[in-house]
This record gives structure tokens, sequence and C-alpha cells, in this order.
């Protein structure tokens, strides 16, 4: 008898992310290129959408079915779009989870259907869940509607739901068939979601790529007076494209080790996401993340004084608010559950293995470090407390080190 039998094999992952605008236009041929033609017939295809997209555009139900008519030799829509609430509520409710099954299992959606999730992020996640642990598998095809999601969350590999209070505890890395970027949607968002987006855009650049936060820091008058949609286009497919390198050749693609690059800002953003009762929206928790580690970074010497500054500025004259009182409760004791530290070590257990914090050496370029010093933390957060309040005063960073 052999003690062990070793098993060893590699799968390739293929999906593409496309950028176009009407994608449901008759004439638009988008996804006719994604659906294939099923050997039975067309392809059985199981829309579900945010009720608030439903509200801010009520002819896309009707523009989703009609393109499906014109199209009826290569997709079968199963039912009209089934709207469901967007948001952390999808996240947190099982309910919604519940009747989603339902509906997939009503219309006899198998491997070879396709789930189309139309979104934000949030959605995302959840409906990706879903098509990931139904069947062991359907198809996903995503088409985010946010900034953020057609910048970020929406072309990665990740789907989960919320629980135990924790922020995707349970969740699977199941790459999406293909994502569809329709640039139309973003025009409909209010403020608030078109800033939130460019947090992330922000974030990939900080570690990733200098000229892309340089862009954004010389474009952020524009894209927050005016709401330019050709400096956001080009910002979310520079983002998008950075968000897909690394996790198509950094060699970890479903993070088996404890190195989460991506998410740098991240630890103390899902933290106050909870801590605030999801008040923040992702992008601008993330954007007070960014702020937090790189001042911190700072702090301990990695990152100069001038980057330190300008990315403070550029976050601040985008619009972003960089403190909220959440960040100060409980900084005493690290162990509470409503301190931004905890948040510290929920992300260490999300992780597994060693703490490892990405942090900026300068803009463009980040540097891993794995222990957290909470004194200068909290200066950190002391410093950003002031900034908020009064952040075109140049002598305020001469005092940081007074702060604490």
């Amino acid at each position: 008898m052999k003690p062990v039998i070793k098993q060893s094999f590699a799968v390739n992952y293929n999906y593409d992310v496309y950028f176009t605008q009407g994608l449901f236009e008759p004439t638009n041929d988008t996804l006719l290129k994604v659906i294939h033609r099923q050997a039975g017939g067309p392809a059985k295809i199981f829309v579900v959408m945010d009720e608030r997209l439903a509200e801010k555009q009520p002819m896309l139900c009707k523009k989703i079915a009609a393109y499906a008519k014109a199209h009826k030799d290569v997709m079968t829509l199963c039912e009209k779009p089934f709207c469901v609430p967007g948001g952390e509520l999808i996240k947190n409710d099982f309910e919604i989870l519940k009747k989603i099954y339902q509906h997939i299992n009503d219309d006899g959606i198998c491997r070879h259907s396709y789930i189309i999730a139309m979104g934000g992020g949030a959605l995302l996640d959840a409906v990706g869940f879903a098509a990931a642990t139904a069947h062991r598998g359907i198809r996903l095809i995503r088409v985010p509607t946010t900034v953020l999601s057609q910048d970020d969350s929406g072309v990665g590999v990740k789907n989960g739901v919320n629980y135990f209070g924790k922020k995707n505890y349970i969740g699977t890395f199941a790459p999406p068939y293909a994502v569809l970027n329709d640039f139309n949607f973003i025009r409909t968002l209010d403020f608030r979601d078109w800033l939130s987006g460019i947090g992330e855009a922000v974030k990939v650049s900080l570690i990733k790529d200098a000229d892309l936060f340089h862009y954004i820091r010389t474009n952020a008058a524009k894209l927050i007076k005016e709401k330019n949609e050709e400096i956001m286009q080009e910002i979310i497919c520079r983002s998008a494209e950075l968000h897909l390198l690394h996790i198509g050749t950094q060699g970890d693609p479903f993070e088996l080790g404890s190195s989460r690059p991506l998410d740098f800002g991240h630890w103390s953003a899902h933290k106050l996401e909870q801590l605030t009762n999801h008040r923040l929206r992702h992008g601008e928790a993330v954007a007070i993340g960014v702020a937090l580690d790189s001042t911190y970074s700072y702090l301990t010497g990695l990152l100069q004084e001038d980057d330190w500054w300008t990315i403070l500025s550029t976050l601040k004259t985008l619009g972003f608010t960089l403190y909220v009182p959440e960040l100060s409760h409980k900084t005493d004791d690290p162990h509470h559950p409503d301190s931004i530290f905890k948040g510290l070590v929920e992300f260490r257990e999300h992780l597994g293995g060693e703490l490892t914090l990405m942090m900026l050496d300068k803009i463009g370029k980040g540097v891993e470090i794995h222990s957290a010093n909470f004194d200068l933390y909290r200066k950190a957060i002391n410093f950003l407390k002031r900034f908020s309040s009064e952040p075109k005063n140049d002598r305020l960073k001469k005092t940081l080190h007074k702060v604490a």
C-alpha cells in the first residue's frame, strides 16, 4: 500500500473585460460575442439587477427584453430581470440570497446557462456567490454599474457575503465568464457614488502606477466640479487594467498566501464600514484607510514628506472626508469590538498566517510590513482629525509629531 498518492493539475482561467456604451442597444454586439449559442438552442439568461438601477432607468428592463427578443437565436430571457436591493443589505440578508437560488432553480438555470449580475460591487459579490455555488458553478456575466465596480471589484475573481458581522466572511474565488463595462451607467450616479469609485483608483495607483496617480491629481478639479466623463473613463480603464494585471501575473490570484497588496488601506476601511453601519460607502472608507496608512508610512520613515503631503492634499481636493469619529473610538483598547484596531485582528484572521500590511515606499511603489505600532497609528489618527478641520494650513504637517 502506498502511503500517499500525490495529485497535481493546473486549470487555466480566461475572461475578458469589455468597455462599451449602450450595451442593450439592438446594434451593440458586445453581449452576443460573449454568449455562445448552445447545441440545444439559445442560451438561457437570468438577470439579477439592483432595484435602484431599475428605478433610475425605468426603461432598462424593457430594453433588455427587447434585446433578447431581437437576438432570440442566441439567447432566451427566462423571466424579466429580478430586482433586488443593492449595497451591503444584499450581503447581509440571507433571505435575498435564498430568493436568488429559488429563481435559479425555478428557471432551470444550469451550468450552460448564464447569470447576468447588474449593479454595484456588493450586488456583484452576492450574486457571484450564488452563481458560484448553485450547481457548483454557473457562468456569471458581470455588468458593473458604478465607478467602483467598473474600476475595481467587478473585474476581480472574488465573491462573497457577510456573516458574524465580518465583511466577506463566506465566499468563493470564482472568476466571471466576462465583465461588460457600460460607461452609460455611470452617468446616472449620484455624486457620492461617482466620487467613491475614485478611491479605489487612487489606491491602486499609489502602490503600482505613479503616472495614474498624477493623472488623477492633475484632473481632480475636473472630475469633481465638472464630472468629466472622458477623464473618468480613462481612470476606470487604467485602474481595471492594473487590478487585472496583479491578479493574473502576481502568482497568487486566489490569495493562498498572506500577502494582499490590493488591500492597501483596507484593514481599517472594512472596519470603518462596520463601525459606521455602512454610513460610509466602501470607496469613502478606502480613502480614509489610504490616508491613514500613508500617514503611518510617513511616520515610520518609509514615505517622504512631499509624497505624503501630496497624497493627503489630492484626496482632500477630490472631496473625500479623511476622518470620522469612529476612527478614534476605543483606540486605547485594541481588542475592543468597536476599536478600529480590532480591524487588524480581523484582517489577519481573514488572511491567515502572519499579519501582512501594504504600506508606501513612494508614490507608485508599495512595500509590505508585518507588524503594527499602535502608538504611531494613534498619532496618525489624531493628525487626520486635525487635517480634516484645517487642511490648508501648511504648517500643520510640521506639528505631526506633537499631536499624539
